[in-house]
């Protein structure tokens, strides 16, 4: 009798253990819900072929209605929040001192410790406006990987701009943890070459675009501000995707882990003398940009720029409505679920594509998935223009708009007008914030390698019959060859 009942006990007790120990684990889930959609539309290969023509094979002048799914750019193209749409509301359109001016700045010197703020109508502007005051004509302009205004408002000025990017950010196998990470010798090498006048700065890119949206880590970017103090060099961060980078800091760097990211963020930007801001990427609005900066005086000269290019100090070409929907989206882009959601989609797109065998920048950056056109297209010459041409064949494919960051993108050598051809040659599909599903991930990843299971069948590239003489990818006139 006691045996018998020691055995029903056990075999309860088994069937309970193993009742538990078969629940599945919750599976991660976006931490939001979608209040609004917007119709997008397919169209046929055939429709696909006659817009490329007409547009030049530029996708530059493609219609939106006619691309499925848009990765051109994850600038100014996602979504907002609930509270960002109640900040808009309650914009203040003053002309002068707006309580929305003051709510940005507020918001701004908090999360970057930096006390003057110009408000800008985007990114672009907001260098055009910083470099006007900084930069000259002869100037060396030292950093990671410059990115195409960067350079092009750089060599506007005729002045240079040197990318000092580690090597390992040129082998996309290489997973190196940091490939934005400035190489310091590089460095040194450029400031022992000048003296410190011709050198207005040091610029750190976060994430690092160019590169494959590459994130910095804080111990380079606390070297790089300790070399630069030893030559009299200010330390300035392009940082349009500086949540992005301090996210991988957290994730990626050694006692990181248990910060914030506002924590982070504050840090990284201790070490710098101002920045650059494109609002439309981690300020999670459709148009905006700022300069933020320590120094006083650099501040006062920037404000006569500003309101020659751009408008009042306290707007700087931007409504009130939208500073205010800046200052909640900065909030809101530098908190650690928002952004895992963001970067695990990303990952979710590159993943799925390396389980393909198709050539990707690795490890997979913050923004976009970059891919490799050299070892995608074997067959296309780099005076072909391969990451042109894989973006051209994957809409043709799908009606998926992605963008070169190429030979196009580097431009011709301002002086021997050659064309600069760089390390790497990339297809970006860049992901747009809040916007898409996984869904539409499955069906970018099933283009893509459907075209690359025809990869050898590509063998002629295109060739160039119009070009501006600078930012030329923008509205570069194309033809097949």
């Amino acid at each position: 009798m006691f045996q018998s009942y020691t055995f029903i006990n056990v075999t309860f007790h088994l069937s309970f253990i193993n009742y538990h120990s078969s629940i599945m684990k919750l599976p991660y889930a976006e931490p939001f819900r979608i209040k609004m959609v917007e119709e997008i539309y397919q169209s046929t290969q055939e429709q696909r072929e006659e817009w490329l023509k007409k547009a030049d094979y530029n996708l530059f002048n493609l219609r939106s209605s006619h691309v499925f799914i848009d990765l051109l750019t994850d600038s100014g193209t996602g979504a907002m929040s609930d509270k960002q749409w109640g900040a808009l509301m309650i914009g203040d359109e003053s002309y002068a001192g707006s309580r929305s001016f003051e709510a940005l700045q507020s918001t701004v010197e908090r999360i970057t410790g930096f006390p003057y703020l110009l408000p800008t109508h985007q990114g672009r502007a907001a260098e055009n406006v910083l470099f006007s005051v900084m930069v000259k004509e002869g100037d060396i302009c030292p950093g990671n990987s410059h990115f195409d205004t960067t350079k092009g408002h750089i060599e506007f000025r005729k002045a240079h701009a040197i990318d000092c990017t580690i090597d390992e950010a040129f082998d996309i196998n290489d997973l190196h943890p940091f490939k934005g990470n400035i190489d310091l010798k590089k460095l040194e090498a450029v400031y022992s070459a000048h003296p410190k006048e011709q050198i207005p700065f040091c610029l750190i890119t976060i994430t690092c675009n160019s590169s494959g949206g590459q994130p910095v880590s804080l111990e380079n970017i606390k070297a790089v501000k300790a070399l630069s103090d030893q030559y009299g060099i200010p330390v300035l961060f392009d940082s349009a995707r500086f949540a992005e980078n301090a996210y991988f800091i957290k994730k990626r760097e050694k006692g990181q882990e248990n910060r914030t990211i506002k924590e982070i963020c504050k840090e990284i930007f201790s070490y710098g003398d101002g920045m650059t801001m494109s609002s439309k990427k981690d300020g999670l609005v459709n148009i905006g940009g700022f300069i933020a900066l320590k120094n006083r005086e650099i501040f006062e000269k920037a404000s006569n720029f500003t309101i020659i290019y751009e408008g009042f100090i306290t707007y700087g070409g931007m409504a009130g409505r939208d500073m205010s929907a800046l200052a909640t989206g900065l909030d809101e882009a530098t908190e650690f679920a928002y952004l895992e959601s963001r970067i695990s989609q990303v990952e979710y797109l590159g993943n799925k594509l390396m389980e393909a065998g198709v050539p990707v920048q690795k490890p997979i950056g913050g923004h976009a998935v970059f891919i490799d056109a050299l070892n995608f297209l074997p067959n296309i010459k780099r005076e072909e223009f391969p990451a042109q041409t894989l973006a051209i064949e994957l809409y043709k494919e799908a009606g998926i708009r992605g963008v070169e960051i190429g030979t196009l993108l580097a431009d011709r050598d301002p002086e021997t007008r050659e064309n600069r051809y760089p390390k790497l040659e990339l297809l970006r599909l860049a992901i747009p914030r809040r916007t898409y599903t996984n869904n539409h991930m499955d069906y970018v990843a099933a283009a893509v390698i459907n075209v690359f299971e025809r990869r050898n069948e590509i063998n002629k590239g295109y060739k160039i019959t119009k070009e501006p003489a600078i930012l030329r990818h923008f509205t570069v006139q194309l033809d097949k060859i």
